[in-house]
């Protein structure tokens, strides 16, 4: 093998020059160059076109996906400039797509807010496709120009429009093609790329579904906007128009996974802060200037019945999924605003000096929040602008929340002091379910025998170590608990019963869930916590079931437990394992024939009953009178109740899942439906329901 030289000089040192930088490094502009790459170069052509929209000379965005693998944004905007640049000899168009860090957006003149900053993302779009179009409406004339791998010059498009098609490139600087004219008054841009294979692996391609989430994000963050997305790629065309007027309150609900615990609270506010940035100066020299800035803050918030967060944080609509500055400040406001109400509302909240204080994981929980800032030349970390790096926007946040939501709190309204209360009492619900976790994360296991005693002592557990095979059964009564001992397989088959009704946790605040003793207890004993703090692999037992009593009762029983379950270890719902045992209803004796034994029938509804009934009657079959309907669980022998309902060979389990997001709304609709505060829908639905009881089936 050669040895390499050790000689390093200025003749290694490579510069690259315009454009041939983005192709050599897209990751650094794009971030990636699969589909997220792809579609952020859409992003960076939208965003462009919504930054007119925001300084008010545009109205409509349409964004097509061609079958030939090219995407087209167009709007009705002032359209680029086609003059000449000052002392490059340019025109505005070509200086716009062939120059790094050229653009309007530096002086703050042309724009007060904006998305593209850095003066690089049409360039960047240029340099990373095969081919990129572009037309001007203005003045009465459509220019055009055309790019091929950011070099201009001009396609013969005499066969077909394509990347692939002759290319003539510019050898010297040209004014911008007049290709026809444009109506009176009309304005705009219209821009088309073919992305490069060369860069982008064939197999990438657009997302139509992330263009219509961006396209729909965009719209509710700009009221007034109508932004066209269309798909032309299959056997036929999609379209979907998106057009908001709500603004951030509307987008809020949107976003909602849940009910709502409180209203949708908008927040507005302004603030500035000085700032020294670098400026041209008359003879086209950056020279470092002190400026004012004016920074915009508009938020929109509310809690839910749920526990997960929903935070979308913005800054002159372009996302920052990644949080940043802004985001900091709401936090902090949000948490210290928070802290000091439970604290000056401690005794009538019932908090103690052992439930601690409220930290940021606790006031974020079941939130749904949407944070926009809107300031002139934001500071971003990097290109792909995932994270704002403007400090002083940190402190205007924190200003304009922590007032607002003070002046909130401090309301005489009395719709005020009962929506400010119900979301003190969710936040130290959440902060005592917090500390509630961490206390018995020790018990999260198999107990030892020197440890058992830290488990409710009515709990008959399982032999077993392993979690996949080990059962959970909760039963209905004491009554029950004694067969079931009988019935069950101690190795695998853990016992745990509860007192009749639970609470019902849909209208109860998490405070109230956590005091409740049998509540507390469930959550004990299958050990991976509740709410925000459920952790499933701590989950001590493979399968829950539910073993109740086949009457009203009990059908009002198992509703409360699954409530419980949903609302707070809902994991283990979506994981599919929690189940509903399906006890019998009857048992039908039939004489044996001949030298056989008498045979058992167990049937599970009163449809099943007759059925069988009259299929023995058919066959000339006697059975034994009167046949036994089993009122409860306690009414079984240990044997009955092995073979009907806990025997995994010859028992029947109902799985209680939720397959999908339409399936999880569905349930929390239903939930809040049956066993909700709101009584007026739950009559309704009682009544229109009415004709279809049968009264023969209510056992009285």
């Amino acid at each position: 093998m050669a040895e390499k030289s050790s000689e390093y000089s200025a003749r290694h040192l490579s510069v690259l020059e315009g454009l041939e930088a983005v192709r050599k490094r897209p990751g650094m502009y794009i971030g990636s160059t699969d589909r997220r790459g792809l579609m952020h170069c859409v992003w960076e052509i939208i965003d462009n076109a919504v930054d007119e929209a925001l300084e008010g000379h545009c109205d409509t965005i349409e964004v097509v996906l061609h079958p030939d693998h090219s995407v087209s944004v167009s709007d009705n905007g002032r359209g680029i400039p086609v003059d000449e640049v000052p002392g490059l000899g340019l025109s505005g168009v070509e200086v716009v797509f062939t120059k790094l860090h050229a653009g309007g957006k530096f002086g703050g003149d042309s724009y007060a807010s904006s998305g593209g900053l850095h003066g690089v993302g049409a360039s960047v779009v240029n340099a990373l496709s095969a081919r990129l179009d572009v037309e001007v409406d203005r003045g009465g004339k459509t220019y055009a120009m055309a790019f091929r791998r950011g070099e201009p010059g001009a396609f013969d498009d005499s066969k077909a429009l394509s990347p692939n098609a002759p290319f003539t490139p510019f050898t010297h600087a040209r004014e911008i093609e007049v290709v026809g004219k444009a109506k009176r008054g009309k304005t705009g841009t219209r821009v088309r790329f073919w992305h490069d294979f060369q860069i982008f692996p064939p197999s990438e391609t657009f997302s139509w579904t992330g263009l219509t989430d961006r396209a729909r994000q965009t719209a509710f963050l700009v009221p007034g906007l109508t932004i066209i997305a269309r798909d032309e790629r299959g056997d036929e065309a999609v379209s979907e128009t998106f057009h908001f007027e709500g603004g951030l309150v509307d987008y809020v609900d949107f976003l909602a996974p849940d009910k709502a615990q409180s209203e949708t609270w908008h927040i507005q506010g302004t603030g500035t802060y000085q700032e020294v940035v670098q400026q041209l100066n008359g003879e086209g020299h950056l020279r470092p200037v002190e400026v004012e800035r004016t920074c915009e803050v508009e938020v929109a918030l509310r809690w839910g019945t749920g526990f997960d967060t929903q935070l979308r944080s913005f800054v002159n609509i372009i996302a920052t999924p990644k949080g940043g500055t802004h985001v900091q400040g709401f936090e902090l406001a949000l948490t210290k605003v928070l802290r000091k109400q439970v604290e000056k509302q401690a005794r009538k909240l019932k908090v103690t000096a052992k439930d601690g204080r409220v930290e940021r994981d606790d006031a974020l929980a079941g939130l749904t929040a949407v944070v926009t800032v809107r300031i002139p030349e934001p500071q971003f970390e990097g290109q792909t602008k995932e994270v704002l790096g403007t400090a002083p926007v940190k402190a205007i946040v924190s200003k304009v929340v922590s007032s607002w939501m003070d002046e909130k709190f401090s309301s005489s309204k009395r719709v005020d002091k009962q929506e400010c209360h119900i979301v003190l009492e969710k936040v130290v619900g959440e902060m005592k379910a917090r500390v509630s976790a961490r206390l018995h994360k020790e018990i999260s296991r198999r107990k030892n025998a020197l440890e058992t005693s830290t488990l409710p002592a009515k709990l008959s557990d399982c032999r077993s170590n392993e979690v996949e095979s080990s059962e959970l059964f909760i039963v209905e009564g004491d009554s029950a608990l004694g067969t079931a001992k009988a019935a069950r397989s101690s190795e695998f088959q853990a016992l745990f019963p509860i007192r009749g009704k639970i609470l019902n946790v849909q209208k109860a605040s998490t405070a109230d869930m956590l005091s409740n003793a049998e509540c507390a207890s469930i959550i004990q004993v299958i050990g991976a916590g509740s709410g925000r703090t459920f952790d499933l692999s701590m989950a001590r037992y493979g399968k829950v079931i539910l073993m109740t009593d086949a009457d009203v009762d009990g059908a009002h029983i198992r509703t409360l437990l699954l409530t419980l379950f949903f609302r707070y270890m809902r994991p283990l719902v979506e994981a599919g394992r929690v189940y509903a045992a399906v006890p019998p209803l009857h048992r039908i004796e039939v004489p044996g024939r001949g030298k056989k034994g008498k045979e058992l029938i167990y049937t599970y509804s009163e449809e099943e009953l007759h059925t069988i009934l009259a299929d023995l009657k058919r066959k000339g079959r006697n059975y034994k009178e009167p046949i036994q309907r089993y009122k409860g669980l306690g009414e079984m022998d240990a044997d009955q109740l092995a073979e009907t309902t806990m025997d995994p060979h010859s028992r029947t389990l109902r799985r209680v899942t939720l397959a999908d997001e339409y399936a999880l709304r569905e349930a929390e609709e239903t939930f809040e439906l049956l066993m909700g505060s709101v009584v007026a829908p739950r009559r309704d639905f009682i009544v229109e329901g009415a004709s279809e009881l049968d009264r023969e089936k209510i056992d009285a």
